[in-house]
């Protein structure tokens, strides 16, 4: 008979996670998780990897997640080690991410005693966390495993839509095995609700909406969907009604107005002809700093909300209705009671749209023609070189603006960690991504503040050799030479932008990663083509491209000011 740990809250844990799924277990080294390593680990039933640094493994286990749509496990010791995961659970949370920490503790008589690696562990992610169990003691009565597989089927319930916590008490000894055997108590899986809209009600938003000549549909980052789009490619026909996508939205149509903060720059912010009067908002979590600025000014009169995630979100601070339901589900329920005008109508809200992104467009590439050396022409040969058909982690700040002015390409899938918008695990959710979706190219292009800040992603004993890395050396944070405030400030290079001269070719040397570098342009297309060939070592190859000496934040200024209408 198959041997395990002793602690039977862990042999309950094991039928929930095989029950619900799980595939993947990502530990971080101690001694008070034992019993679920032992447990879990020892059970073979899964993928199992230790990562030492506790705030890259939770990210790596979110990018495991992200690839899978399935919820990943990290587990830990008891202590400050849980502490560190905090980033990736407000990640989770605001980005709706499957996500499961398993913590260990002492009992909790010995909570605040003078013992070592104890601290208040329960209740420790409350206002990030979708669902949270700590239980008292061991499961070894009854009355306690009763309450273990409640609670543990409770958080894998909630652990398929967001970030959950399941806090497991643990007395010595640790390491005490015994006989297995299932308790095959009943598991449900619960689906989440559907909001139900009848047929009288959709007649009636239909009115509403049809009332209103100026209409736009906002979409913020989601997850490829071919039925979202489809869905979202019914309304393209309607000449009152303009849908603004971004990259991160991975909505593969045309007629949309992508590159939504080059689209605004062409027309003054007060001009309110530009200015629906209607919003239909669906996905999560949109970049264009401009978009939200001109739509908080506006004379919004119906903001519609459509989705699971946060329904009561007023982003726009004009909230009139939420669906919660899938988007796809509404929307092509909701064409179903619209008529549209000819889609050819001269001088509707969609032809003034549409005009002004096709001078964008224009200017777009005359500039870029005209560019010189910097993070913006570095940006554009980077996207130009990336492998169809593959996966692309975009770094927040800088990184992320300014991808968002190049057009969507359409055969790639972009991530990007917009839930909170940190810099703190962009390397190693790249990392965690990579390594669950292995016959994929993965390219991570990532600021050299965000790539220091999470270097501990490389201290990996599971790298993979589909991982290629591209880092813009601008010498600091260049989001703060880019917005307004910083730049005036006498502490804006310590303490904003926070300049240094550090470079990761010896980091890279130290981690076995293959290291390329490049100073210039024709530098960077020659480093460029050398980087997807297969690494030396069957690790990662990381690409550090040198733009300090460029006048980044003036081209990027200048970039913006040809954009406008003369």
């Amino acid at each position: 008979m198959m041997q395990t740990t002793s602690k039977i809250g862990v042999q309950i844990l094991l039928e929930a996670l095989l029950f619900h799924g799980v595939e993947d277990l990502v530990f971080s080294p101690g001694s008070r998780n034992a019993p679920l390593v032992i447990g879990l680990v020892g059970s073979g039933k899964f993928r199992s990897v230790c990562i030492h640094d506790e705030r890259s493994a939770a990210f790596y286990a979110m990018g495991m997640a992200l690839m899978s749509g399935k919820p990943v496990p990290v587990l830990c010791t008891s202590g400050s080690a849980l502490l560190n995961y905090a980033p990736a659970v407000a990640e989770a949370y605001y980005q709706r991410i499957p996500f499961l920490v398993i913590s260990a503790d002492r009992p909790l008589e010995w909570i605040d005693r003078g013992d070592g690696q104890t601290i208040r562990q329960n209740g420790v992610y409350t206002n990030y966390i979708d669902y949270q169990v700590s239980f008292p003691a061991e499961a070894k009565t009854d009355e306690m495993q009763v309450l273990y597989k409640e609670g543990i089927q409770n958080a894998m319930n909630f652990a398929h839509y967001g970030p959950v916590h399941i806090n497991m008490p643990f007395e010595e000894p640790l390491y005490e095995l015994a006989a297995y055997k299932p308790f095959n108590f009943p598991i449900q899986r619960v689906e989440r609700a559907i909001q139900q809209v009848d047929t009288d009600h959709y007649a009636t938003f239909a009115t509403l909406w049809s009332s209103l000549k100026k209409k736009m549909i906002l979409v913020g980052q989601l997850t490829p969907n071919a039925e979202i789009s489809a869905a979202l490619r019914l309304f393209l026909s309607d000449p009152e009604t303009i849908i603004l996508t971004e990259n991160t939205s991975n909505v593969q149509l045309d007629s949309t107005i992508p590159c939504i903060d080059r689209a605004v720059a062409v027309f003054d912010n007060e001009n309110m002809d530009f200015m629906p009067e209607g919003l239909i908002v669906i996905g999560g979590a949109v970049i264009s700093k401009k978009i939200k600025s001109f739509l908080r000014k506006s004379n919004l009169k119906q903001v519609w909300k459509v989705g699971h995630d946060f329904p009561e979100m007023d982003t726009y601070g004009r909230l009139d209705q939420s669906f919660v339901m899938p988007p796809e589900l509404f929307l092509s329920s909701f064409r179903e009671f619209l008529e549209f005008k000819n889609p050819d109508s001269p001088g509707s809200f969609g032809s003034l749209w549409k005009n002004i992104f096709a001078h964008s467009e224009k200017m777009h590439f005359e500039f870029l023609a005209r560019t010189p050396y910097s993070d913006l022409k570095v940006t554009e040969h980077v996207l130009h070189n990336l492998p169809e058909n593959s996966m692309l982690h975009l770094g927040n700040s800088s990184v992320a603006r300014y991808a968002q002015l190049f057009n969507l390409h359409k055969s790639l899938y972009y991530q990007c960690n917009r839930g909170t918008s940190g810099i703190d695990g962009s390397v190693s959710t790249a990392v965690g991504a990579a390594a669950k979706l292995g016959d994929k190219i993965h390219t991570l292009v990532v600021g050299d503040v965000s790539f220091f800040y999470d270097s501990n992603a490389l201290w990996n004993n599971y790298l993979t050799d589909n991982l290629r890395i591209v880092m813009i050396h601008n010498g600091g944070g260049g989001i703060f030479e880019i917005i307004p405030g910083p730049d005036s400030s006498e502490f804006r290079d310590d303490y904003f932008v926070a300049q240094h001269n550090f470079s990761a070719e010896h980091l890279c040397k130290s981690f076995h990663v293959d290291y390329l570098c490049a100073q210039n342009e024709t530098e960077l297309q020659t480093a460029l083509e050398e980087l997807y060939k297969p690494s030396s070592n069957g690790r990662p190859k990381l690409l550090e491209v040198n733009t300090r000496d460029s006048n980044n934040a003036e081209i990027l200024k200048q970039y913006f000011r040809a954009m406008k209408l003369n």
